[in-house]
């Protein structure tokens, strides 16, 4: 199917499935985590042919990890879809309602955005994932996969159009790019017309390409620099867990922690404790000089260091005056993700809260908790480090936009 054509089939949908009741919107959802059960055997299938292209492709053992659908990514798909199913529907929600002098009632209403074209690389789950949070927001998706999870994206792809053709909803609300031409991807990106919103999901280089090339609004993250602040006031043994956790829960995420911060005053008697147990981890450490002058078998830190997001077992380390230097160095080198602090201090606490404006600022907590799940959101489509329209975690309200409306009694403007 040409991309024009494509476009237009999402754009058509996309005007009807924004009128669809909840129940319709739930009932697809419902069917389809059954169907995912269903289809097990069929799914395996499929992911098999990804799994050994990419090991005869010498891909790293990490990425087809990824790839993999297993018993436990199935149940995953299937408590994703029903959660969502769960949620309250967001659209057709007055958000806020206010009387002018007049007595014009005015309010805002959340709508759907539209067609929201998904591009995303390696796991296949994502596909679930972005059908569903789109399905019940009320907005057309048009699924554009990784060419390494091709196998596994269209079967799951055939399964939500098959639940589509027994529902009251058109199939054409999910549209596939079954190609791996960029040329073709490089003409749906210039369709502002057809599509309201591209979000990547994927590593920089990705991203960074769609956003030089798309005609159309992109909500992104380039990269997740996270930081954890230990104040001078923090309890240390919470710090050091939440730091190793933050670290080395899952490093390949973009809400893992990349440098740690720490006040000098309590650096001699905080770093060798934080050390030894992210060293039981395997967490290799490039410290600042103050940093290299407590502990003695650091890496030296260079400037790109404090850039970097490592995605793996490597910890930048610094050592600063106090929390002025530490929200500098946020700002100077962060990238508006997620940054925590650790204190035992309200008013620092707070103070931290104002002045570090990354998309989740914690306080005693862990960077790993930047998650829609783990917010409450239920689900999400990504993380926006993009402050018009969403900024941090997007759920379903997130996936909505709101419209003005207005009640009167015959009102004129004079």
């Amino acid at each position: 199917m040409k991309p024009e054509k494509l476009a237009e089939k999402a754009k058509v949908a996309s005007d009807i499935l924004a009128h669809a009741s909840s129940d319709e919107k739930n009932s697809v959802l419902e069917r389809l985590a059954a169907a995912l059960e269903k289809n097990r055997d069929y799914l395996y299938e499929e992911n098999l042919k990804d799994i050994k292209a990419a090991q005869k492709e010498g891909l790293a053992q990490s990425l087809i990890d990824r790839l993999r659908i297993d018993d436990k990514i199935i149940r995953e798909m299937q408590g994703s879809l029903r959660d969502v199913a769960s949620l309250p529907d967001p659209v057709g929600e007055i958000v806020k309602v206010w009387k002018r002098p007049g007595g014009l009632l005015v309010g805002r209403m959340r709508i759907p955005i539209g067609v929201i074209l998904i591009i995303y690389e390696s796991r296949p789950n994502v596909t679930i994932e972005a059908f569903s949070l789109c399905l019940k927001s009320g907005n057309c998706v048009i699924l554009k996969g990784g060419s390494e999870a091709y196998h596994s994206n269209r079967a799951l792809y055939g399964i939500i159009v098959d639940i589509l053709k027994g529902s009251k909803i058109s199939p054409d609300a999910v549209q596939f790019v079954d190609t791996a031409d960029r040329d073709y991807i490089y003409k749906l990106l210039e369709m502002d017309e057809k599509i309201d919103l591209v979000i990547p999901r994927g590593g920089e280089a990705l991203i960074r390409n769609i956003v030089e090339r798309s005609r159309i609004p992109v909500l992104k993250h380039y990269k997740g620099v996270c930081h954890v602040y230990v104040d001078d006031a923090a309890d240390q043994e919470m710090a050091v867990a939440v730091a190793v956790n933050a670290k080395v829960q899952k490093p390949a995420t973009c809400n893992a922690m990349e440098t740690l911060l720490v006040h000098e005053k309590i650096a001699k008697t905080f770093l060798p404790k934080v050390a030894k147990e992210l060293s039981r981890q395997g967490v290799t450490i490039k410290g600042c000089p103050k940093t290299a002058a407590v502990l003695k078998d650091v890496k030296k830190a260079a400037r790109d260091d404090w850039f970097a997001e490592y995605l793996d077992l490597t910890l930048a380390v610094k050592v600063v005056k106090d929390m002025d230097e530490a929200i500098g160095h946020i700002r100077t080198y962060g990238s508006s993700h997620t940054d925590a602090i650790i204190t035992a201090s309200y008013d620092r606490a707070w103070r931290f809260l104002r002045e570090v404006n990354s998309s989740l600022v914690l306080v005693n907590a862990s960077t790993r908790l930047n998650d829609g799940f783990q917010l409450g959101l239920g689900a999400e489509m990504g993380i926006s480090t993009t402050k018009l329209h969403a900024f941090g975690p997007m759920g379903l309200e997130e996936l909505t936009v709101t419209k003005f409306i207005a009640f009167g009694e015959g009102q004129l403007r004079t």
